[in-house]
């Protein structure tokens, strides 16, 4: 008898934790702007863009033809299980009030959302809207880690380790600087991710690359992309995605997000023109790999300033990240010897880093001009010098604090599943032996 009725005592629970979730219709209807409404589900959708397909095939293009299925499988897992984590617990712990270090639990579950309401985050749109917008850049931050660690990582430990750092590290810093944290009210400027998401992503990165070691064959064995228009495709996508992610940020239809828009792409082609031309004097030769690569490096340097700052100030963003990341991502990794597979950290942990910093310097304070602090927060060159050292601390928090609780996280992994796959797995590429598929 307890077994028969044990099916449907397990959907009774089930149906108490849904329903739960389930709110009623709000009687007040909360004044939404269609305007600002429809350009946030669109900006969502673009942002979804930049994982999948954009990094799928960015990072798939990248490496040899036997993992490019593990590689895209990695995105496109990454992104429902970072989904499911997110309305269960992970936006509530990010975006609604409670102390300085992290939220409270209001929203476990997307609980008490109806057709009106709104977050005083984002009064304008729907908060059902902004909750699967800010879940968008939860998922590319997860799945950007992939690229340091690609070729040799379990596909089971990658969905744990996901799981664990979403919520142990991402929502923590999400928190600090756009949720109320103590980041934010210290006045660090980061209009869209370069410290929550990208050097974030890129630190974890370059952990997890230290932790599990190189690829068996670096350095020796030929481990060039197997299919570089699969990543020029995928880079494309990305940039096209970007737009929803800086100028989206602005989370309304409005001049700034004109102006994000406007300086995004300005520091695009000037970091994939700087990229190019270092690689020129310096290889020779200007590589497809390269240029793809700048554009993506200033797409990451410009994503912290993109609310802040002018045409000129992106200009000189874009230049500057260009040349720093090709030499961070070459000459450096090379002289220190780690396998950063496809340059997470060159790309996404440096540029963020000179962003952030950039940011301090270029900021115009009429941009950032809110009703509570009518001058904003103007950089260096209006005479702000302590912007910049308030970046550079926003920065140090985020590396130090990454860093450390990658490193346990990683650790606590590998006693549990292990970290990487055995040597015969790693010959034989990740497609046929983790997931019984190849390319023909």
């Amino acid at each position: 008898m307890g077994v028969a009725r044990l099916p449907s005592r397990v959907a009774g629970a089930l149906l108490c934790v849904v329903g739960s979730a389930l709110p009623a219709l709000a009687a007040d209807k909360v004044p939404l702007d269609h305007g600002d409404t429809a350009w946030m589900l669109a900006a969502t959708a673009l942002v979804l863009m930049m994982t999948i397909p954009g990094l799928a095939l960015f990072y798939g293009g990248m490496v040899r033809k036997m993992n490019v299925l593990a590689t895209v499988m990695q995105s496109f897992a990454i992104c429902c299980l970072v989904s499911v984590l997110w309305m269960v617990i992970g936006y509530s712990l990010a975006f609604t009030d409670g102390s300085p270090v992290i939220g409270g639990l209001s929203r476990v579950f997307l609980r008490g959302l109806d057709l009106t309401t709104a977050s005083s985050l984002a009064p304008t749109i729907p908060e059902t809207v902004y909750a699967i917008y800010q879940m968008t850049f939860a998922i590319i931050t997860c799945a950007l880690i992939t690229g340091a660690v690609a070729d040799r990582m379990r596909f089971s430990a990658l969905l744990l380790f996901t799981a664990f750092w979403l919520l142990l590290v991402y929502v923590p810093i999400a928190h600090w600087v756009w949720g109320g944290g103590f980041l934010g009210t210290a006045g660090v400027l980061d209009f869209a991710g370069g410290t929550v998401v990208h050097i974030n992503a890129g630190v974890a990165g370059l952990v997890a690359a230290l932790v599990m070691g190189k690829r068996r064959g670096y350095g020796v064995e030929n481990l060039a992309p197997h299919n570089l228009v699969l990543s020029v495709t995928g880079a494309s996508l990305l940039w096209v995605g970007w737009f929803g992610f800086n100028a989206g940020s602005a989370v309304a239809a409005d001049g700034r997000a004109g102006m994000a828009m406007a300086v995004t792409q300005i520091a695009t082609a000037a970091a994939a023109l700087s990229w190019m031309f270092s690689e020129w004097m310096v290889q020779s030769k200007p590589s497809v790999l390269g240029i793809i690569s700048g554009a993506v490096a200033g797409l990451v340097a410009i994503t912290p300033a993109s609310g802040f700052v002018a045409p000129g100030g992106a200009l000189v963003i874009g230049i500057v990240a260009g040349v720093v990341c090709f030499w961070a991502s070459t000459s450096v990794k090379n002289a220190l010897g780690y396998d950063d597979s496809l340059d997470a950290f060159g790309v996404h942990g440096i540029g963020g880093i000179v962003g952030a910093l950039l940011t301090g310097v270029f900021a115009v304070g009429a941009f950032s001009a809110t009703t509570d602090s009518p001058d904003g927060s103007p950089g260096l060159l209006e005479g702000n010098p302590g912007q910049v050292l308030t970046q550079a601390y926003g920065v140090a928090v985020t590396l130090v604090y990454t860093a450390v609780a990658t490193l346990i996280l990683l650790k606590i992994v590998d006693a549990i599943l292990g970290l990487r796959v055995d040597q015969e797995t790693e010959r034989e590429g990740l497609d046929l032996r983790l997931h019984g598929e190849t390319v023909h």
